[in-house]
């Protein structure tokens, strides 16, 4: 039997790019399972929020230098339903940093329907994480 390549060629496919114009980082890439999925067969709000607040604190965590607590969600908006099979990609960039705080942006694309594949934005949050010490306290960012 003659050897054959594990995948076949791809031709120029859509996928999800690791940066985006505002210079956002891809932060976190996952697929719902089906225990994520809701009453309606779609996947369920709370869990993508979860997702956001992990994916939000990656650039924080970096930029604290240590612990971090999430201490506001300022906005969250589903602009599209999310499926089971949909591979999402995370991708976040900081808007302000302060004192004891940091501002990130996060923007949530699906990879959807693989034989007609189509990226489209389902979400995007605005976080804010405090640097904290190891009583729990706000600490100074450092510069």
């Amino acid at each position: 039997m003659p050897d054959r390549p594990l995948l076949p060629p791809v031709p120029h496919i859509m996928m999800a790019p690791s940066t985006l114009p505002d210079g956002a980082e891809l932060v976190l890439r996952v697929i719902p399972l089906p225990a994520d999925v809701n009453a309606n067969g779609d996947i369920f709000g709370g869990w993508i929020m979860a997702q956001v607040d992990l994916a939000g604190a990656v650039l924080p965590s970096r930029i604290a230098k240590g612990r971090i607590a999430t201490v506001a969600v300022n906005q969250f908006i589903f602009k599209q339903p999310v499926s089971l099979g949909d591979l999402l990609s995370f991708y976040a960039h900081v808007t302000r940093i302060g004192r004891t705080s940091v501002s990130v942006h996060v923007a949530v694309y699906a990879e959807r329907n693989p034989a007609n594949l189509q990226v489209v934005k389902v979400t995007e949050a605005d976080l804010t994480y405090v640097a904290i010490d190891s009583n729990g306290q706000p600490r100074p960012v450092p510069v």
